[in-house]
């Protein structure tokens, strides 16, 4: 009798902290209820036939890593090369179907879901020398998208998908501290402009980090996960005006993104609270980072006047998509004022569980 293997990843929306863990800064996310889902069926060859149903084409991997050619940002073949290190040794091919209801290249990861999800799969199909916990798969996952590809990427995608729920994530050692649900009511409005990762982390991640280096080589001790924004002003003398947005944005949202966490770790948060800093959080976004392009920052003037507590761009920018927070009397209108915005797709979400596996017979 065939088995039958199938994982599902949901897609991850940042609430707090974007561009701040490549920085090794702390971020607040939370997994959603769209999801991107992995079915595999034994074919009795030596080779992963893959339908991307969503995407309408058709892959084929050959299970053996070291006779694939990686190319940039194949974190399927990737995924193989890195577990083969935990023992993880494909003896058999699978057909496998990938589909979901994630937006593809709006903010929400889908590309990490299916990393995910693609890893998942291996390690329940093929068994692994480790102890596999949801920790275990995020970190495998960053080890394939970052790691193995030098990318600017940070560790949050993988850890918010793969442990779920709303999570504080500080990016030192990627300790993970979960919080309460989302206080509020979550839109998602999606722009239907491809937003750009990879040239945006790049770029942003490097400015910062310039910045950061020239306040050490002024004040050696200087930490930017200790500085307070209070102090912004004694920072900035020593920093090159070309630099100055990106240290600035840097420093404002770290602060940000710890008020958020006193406000979430109260017994009952403020949503209007948790939506102004929303509000401010997006501002450094827009104003010092420059990720919002027009059509983005119509969706934000658009739920702000249809009376969203706040709202802001996810993501890496340049497009993508839209997060804002309401209250449950107010969802449908905010998701038409998107509509009318010019949004190609605006639903609410809800917080959602962590990925999962299982195997059933056929």
């Amino acid at each position: 009798m065939s088995k039958i293997i199938s994982s599902q990843a949901p897609g991850r929306i940042c609430l707090f902290g974007d561009h701040q863990d490549y920085l090794k800064l702390p971020i607040i996310a939370c997994a959603i209820d769209r999801s991107l889902r992995i079915k595999g069926t034994p074919n009795n060859t030596n080779q992963f036939v893959i339908y991307m149903k969503d995407l309408g084409k058709e892959e084929t991997i050959l299970i053996e890593p070291s006779k694939s050619t990686i190319r940039k940002e194949d974190f399927l073949r990737t995924a193989l090369k890195v577990l083969l290190k935990y023992g993880c040794i494909p003896s058999e091919g699978y057909d496998i179907i990938i589909e979901g209801t994630i937006p593809i290249n709006a903010g929400l990861s889908s590309s990490t879901a299916l990393t995910i999800a693609w890893i998942q799969f291996l390690v329940e199909a093929f068994g692994v020398d480790a102890e596999v916990t949801p920790e275990w798969i995020a970190q495998r996952a960053y080890e394939t998208e970052v790691l193995e590809h030098g990318t600017s990427g940070g560790s949050m995608d993988q850890y918010t998908i793969a442990l779920g729920g709303l999570i504080f994530l500080k990016t030192t050692d990627n300790s993970v501290l979960k919080l309460s649900k989302p206080i509020g009511h979550l839109v998602v409005g999606v722009s239907g402009i491809a937003k750009d990762t990879f040239g945006s982390l790049s770029h942003l991640k490097g400015h910062a980090l310039k910045a950061i280096e020239q306040v050490k080589n002024q004040i050696p001790s200087f930490e930017i996960a200790e500085a307070k924004s209070t102090d912004l002003d004694l920072y900035l003398k020593y920093i090159s005006s070309d630099l100055l947005p990106f240290f600035t944005a840097a420093l404002i949202n770290h602060s940000i993104t710890k008020q958020a966490k006193v406000e979430f770790l109260k017994a009952n948060p403020n949503p209007e609270i948790l939506g102004n800093l929303m509000n401010q959080h997006h501002e450094q976004l827009q104003r010092n980072l420059k990720i919002t392009p027009p059509r983005i920052d119509a969706m934000i003037n658009a739920v702000l006047n249809a009376g969203a507590y706040g709202a802001k761009i996810v993501g890496s920018g340049g497009g993508g998509c839209i997060v804002a927070m309401t209250h449950k009397h107010n969802t449908n209108k905010i998701v038409q004022s998107l509509k009318e915005a010019g949004t190609i797709d605006a639903f609410i979400v809800s917080q959602a569980e962590g990925s999962s596996v299982k195997t059933t017979s056929a």
